[in-house]
């Protein structure tokens, strides 16, 4: 790497993925030679993080609370660039719902209803669960809305992208007027 390029401080672990490393260290050193898939040895992890006590848990969460302090430190002094992310323009229209969000929207009210208790988690799943179960001929009237709305939005948004293309051209035209050009944004 050149000189001056600063890499992005590495990120602070938890308690318990410093409970896994440790606990990874020791099992390679009592069974060297012994090979174990990613997924027993983290069902072993986790059954052995629940059976640990409270006193030596407070041992990986200082060192995650000290992780934590570090990794903030050294963001402070990172002068790198950090990832921003991109402003929505809210002129931009907007995408339209898939034929499942429609039957979704559909069936919400009808399914709050009769399971009053039910969080949005369980309607959402239950509402899956009627899509999938569903005939073709049931999920038409769906798919022929979210067509249609697909279609005006491909509309829309031709006539957005034309907008911005002409916004851009009017801007660039400006700017080469104030620098002594003259050309004309009309």
């Amino acid at each position: 790497m050149g000189k001056g390029v600063q890499l992005r401080p590495k990120v602070n672990v938890s308690s318990y993925i410093h409970f896994l490393l440790n606990y990874r260290n020791k099992f390679k050193e009592q069974q060297p030679n012994t090979y174990v898939g990613f997924k027993d040895f983290s069902r072993k992890c986790s059954e052995k993080w629940r059976s640990i006590s409270k006193h030596e848990k407070a041992k990986y969460e200082a060192l995650a609370k000290l992780d934590k302090a570090r990794y903030q430190e050294e963001m402070m002094h990172y002068d790198g660039k950090r990832k921003k992310r991109r402003k929505k323009d809210p002129q931009a229209p907007r995408r339209p719902p898939s034929s499942f969000l429609l039957f979704c929207k559909d069936h919400y009210a009808q399914l709050k209803r009769e399971n009053p208790n039910w969080s949005v988690v369980q309607v959402a799943k239950a509402s899956g669960k009627m899509w999938s179960l569903s005939t073709n001929a049931e999920k038409q009237p769906y798919e022929e809305r979210a067509a249609l709305l697909r279609a005006k939005y491909q509309e829309e948004l031709q006539i957005y992208r034309r907008q911005c293309n002409a916004r851009k051209k009017c801007q660039m035209l400006a700017r080469k007027q104030r620098r002594g050009k003259s050309d004309s944004c009309r």
